[in-house]
This record gives structure tokens, sequence and C-alpha cells, in this order.
């Protein structure tokens, strides 16, 4: 059974920085293609699908054919058994249920061409997250007396061969609002509906159902984080308990001839032996809980929690809860997080409100994929209209140097580095790097800078992402291009000493704190 704290179960619930190069002011850098891959979809979770040969120890179980009782779990996002409606409802009434997680080849396959290590859409970084985040699902399964079951291919292929094999009568699995599931929903719904199997598909990743709030809105996407909050109002939910725990599940029934492998390695995936500095956040359910247990358990910090306040520099301890990975992924329930919140909130004389408060940052999120959802070409300039049409630049040397950090800024520079070896970082680093790209110094598309983030961020969320993006970038949402983060004088200001600097670039970890007047 996957433990929750005491203090929440009453809520029921890369390389190194490179050999110093003049500035991109007075240097040309060779040039590095950068293919901007244009997402339609959130790359995060749809990481998906594995081979291999069916587990030995999978015995045939010859009732599973005769009771017809069984039910399939597709994991997809919601990688976790805490406050899972679609894992809750498959094992009721189920003889069987087979907990079934899809490795898609499009986002785990190992693609030489890619300016960092990984797949075409997801760094390594990520791709180890999940990995992570499986094998925790699968142990936390396997006390339950369940298991997961890995399989490889086009999910709506490899989905409806296992509906055919194991002759389920139930489907369940998250709501997803991300394009690239919606179009695979309709596919595998249609053999459903023509196979007389029921589909339960709940909405459990977010606070809000997005189609309720549009529609709320006479069909059209709330706009403004203000007229979004009035809109959603308190979640319907939260007068209820959450299920915050499981005592057992019915046994996996027979796989028959479906390629059933355990959760991979990245070796397993085809990227040999990889040498590279790995984020030091750890994906996984248990891990999640754990660093929500660790943030709550201060209720002072909960409750004087200020966006945009906080220090970006902050990397031995940083000044967030640093959930958003295990958000992205499912790993911890947004819900469950914004009980435990209230709760604390409950308990304190005073406390911050949205939009600066820690709960506010989830209502962040979910207007964020209100609005992509209701938003045809969200991920694009053109075709989407709530962006501007702005005539950016277009020059593959500077993204490089953008990227790989070579811009001779060193306060963009090592944010970048972090991006690169972490996944992660600060808010308000995001918006330095995001700001220099696009609006602030390079004038660059903002689209070639989410994808950069798109690939690298273990948090990578594509309506967050994308969002965020517009709104940096000026193109929607927010408007005062004129307010801009100084690439050095933000960076002193919460770095005076260049800790930070000189951490993620140590080759200039022996400079002065100035050099000939410039910060470093």
């Amino acid at each position: 059974m996957v433990q929750v704290s005491p203090l929440l179960h009453k809520i029921h619930l890369y390389p190194p920085y490179p050999t110093p190069r003049t500035s991109l002011a007075s240097q040309r850098h060779p040039t590095r293609f950068f293919k901007a891959t244009p997402l339609i979809f959130d790359d995060a979770m749809q990481l998906l699908l594995c081979l291999s040969k069916p587990a030995q120890h999978l015995k045939k179980n010859p009732l599973m054919a005769a009771s017809g009782s069984g039910s399939i779990m597709w994991f997809r996002k919601g990688l976790r058994i805490h406050d899972n409606p679609a894992l809750e409802y498959a094992s009721k009434g189920s003889d069987f249920v087979y907990p079934v997680f899809v490795i898609d080849p499009h986002y785990m396959e190992p693609d030489p061409k890619a300016f960092s290590p990984g797949s075409k859409l997801a760094g390594l970084n990520r791709i180890r997250f999940l990995l992570e985040s499986l094998v925790d699902l699968d142990t936390s399964l396997k006390k339950l007396g369940s298991r997961l079951l890995i399989s490889k291919g086009e999910p709506g292929q490899v989905l409806i061969q296992c509906l055919k094999e194991w002759g389920v009568k139930k489907l369940c699995y998250e709501h997803d609002t991300d394009p690239y599931y919606q179009a695979l929903d309709i596919k595998v719904k249609e053999y459903t509906s023509a196979a007389g199997i029921e589909v339960f598909s709940p909405v459990s990743h977010t606070l809000f159902n997005p189609a309720d709030i549009i529609q709320r809105n006479g069909g059209k996407p709330p706009l403004t984080y203000q007229s979004f909050l009035k809109l959603a109002g308190q979640p319907s939910w939260l007068s209820s308990p959450l299920l915050t725990s499981i005592s057992s599940l019915p046994p996996v029934g027979d796989v028959g001839s479906c390629e059933i492998s355990e959760v991979p390695t990245i070796k397993d995936l085809g990227y040999g032996d990889i040498e590279q500095e790995w984020t030091p956040f750890r994906g996984g359910e248990s891990e999640a809980l754990k660093r929500l247990k660790e943030s709550v358990s201060d209720k002072n910090w909960v409750a004087n929690f200020e966006k945009p306040k906080g220090n970006p520099s902050l990397f031995v301890k940083p000044a967030t809860t640093v959930l958003s990975p295990y958000l992205k992924f499912g790993c911890l329930s947004s819900r469950y997080f914004y009980q435990c919140l209230q709760d604390v909130y409950k308990n304190v004389q005073k406390h911050t409100s949205p939009p600066v408060s820690l709960a506010g940052q989830l209502l962040w999120r979910d207007f964020f994929y209100t609005v992509a959802f209701g938003t045809p070409n969200f991920d694009r300039m053109k075709g989407n209209k709530l962006c501007k049409q702005i005539p950016w630049n277009d020059d593959d040397e500077l993204l490089a140097a953008w990227s790989e950090a070579r811009t001779g800024y060193p306060w963009i520079d090592a944010i970048m580095v972090q991006l690169r070896t972490w996944g992660w970082m600060h808010h308000l680093a995001r918006h330095s790097v995001a700001c220099f790209l696009t609006r602030g110094d390079l004038f660059l598309h903002w689209e070639r800078g989410r994808d950069v983030f798109e690939r690298l961020l273990i948090d990578s969320d594509w309506a967050i992402n994308n969002g965020n993006w517009l709104w940096l970038s000026c193109s929607s949402f927010f408007y005062q291009y004129n307010r801009i983060y100084s690439p050095i004088s933000f960076g002193k200001k919460y770095d005076p000493n260049g800790n930070y600097i000189r951490h993620f670039l140590p080759v200039l970890k022996e400079m002065p704190r100035y050099a000939k007047g410039v910060h470093i």
C-alpha cells in the first residue's frame, strides 16, 4: 500500500560550460541546426510503450476467458495509486485487472540527430524520470497483488490488440486534454463502441474539467486568470473524501499472446552507456508524496508562499516545492495537493491568496489547461487566434548559442546549463532565458525556444509550456513588452556573489566577483 503521511491522511484523500568564448555581439559561432519539431502534444507522459516476451511467471488463468469480467487500467499520465478514480473503477466488480503502460517508440526511440541525448521529442533526463516513475508504480502494484504490464508499439494498436486478446468488459484511463491523446482516444473509442466495451475516463489530472469551464463561458475559454477563477469557483470534489490508498487489487489475468515485459532500463531502450550529469530529482509516486509531506509540514512557508517572489539562484535547496515534474506525470494528484494546502490554510491565522499563493499556482495550471484545450493551434503562432503575429528573426546560429549556453552572458548560460544537466530550473530562471531569446535580446521565435524546453525539461507540459512561452514573448496574455529581464542586473540581484554561476559554469569559478565592471 502506498503510504500517505499521518499529517495528510486525514484529508482522505552538459556538458560542462565550454571553453570561454567571446560574446555573441563580437563573434559568430558555427551553425548548428536544431530542427524544431512541432509538438502538438504533451511529450511528457506520452513517452509510452516497450517490448519483450511474456513474463515467464505470468501463468495462464483459464478462469479469465470464462468469467469475462476483466478490466484494463491504461496508465498514461496518472502514474500513481492515490486518488486514481480510473484504477478504483477498474477494480470494482472485476475478477481481473490488467494495468498496462505502452512505451511509444515515437517518444522513446534514440535519435542520434537530436542536439542532446534522447529521443526525437524528449531528453534522457525526462525519459529516465518516467522509467523511475514506472518502476515505482510497478512496485506499488505488486504490493497490492498486481503488477505493471509493459508493452511496446503504437498505443492505439496495442490497446486494441489487448482488448481483443483479453476479452475485457471495461477500459479505464485518466482523461487527457492534450491533442495527441484526444486523437488517440477517438481511435480507441471507435473500437470499444463497436465491441460493446465500457470506457471510463474520469477527469483527475486537473482540479477542474476544462470542458465544463469552457461550456460555462459560452463555448469559449476564459482568457484571464481572474475570469477563470470566477467561472471555476470551488472544485466540486472538494467536499468529498479522496481515496488515498487501496488495500488490494484483483490479480492480473492471462496475457495470452500479447508481448509483455518488465519496465525497461535506459540501456534496454537502446541508449547504451550514457555518460552525462543526471537530474537530482528522482521519479515516482513515493518520491512525490515524500516531497509533498516535506513541503506542507512547514505550515508557515506554505501560508506565506508568494509567487513571483523566490530566489532562482538557489540550487542546493531550491526555493520551490519542485513538485511540477510529479504533477506532470501524475505521480502526484493535483487534487490531493490542493486538499492538503486547504488543510494548512484552515489551521493558520492568515495566508496568501491566488494568484500568488501555492494553491494559486495549481489554479494557474488549470487556467493554462483550459485555454489550451479550447484554443485550436495553441502550440503555434500561425492559426492561433490568441497569438500576435510577430515577424520573429530566424537565425539557427543564435538559437544554437542560446541552447548550448554560449551567449556570453554568464547568468543566461548558467541557467541553460542547469536546464541541460538537471532538466529543471526555477520559474524566474525560465523567465530570464525565455525573455532573452525572444523580445528581450535575440528576437527569435518563441516556438524555437518552446521546443528546446519541451525536450529538456523533466516537467515539460504541453499546455503550460506553450502558455508560458506565449506569455513571456508577449505574444498573448501579457503585452508589456518593455518589461525586460536584464541578463546582467537580474542575475546580480539574486546571485550577487556568483555562486550559482560558478556552480553551473565551472570554467568561471576562479573569476573575481567583477571583471572589468561586468558581473559574473
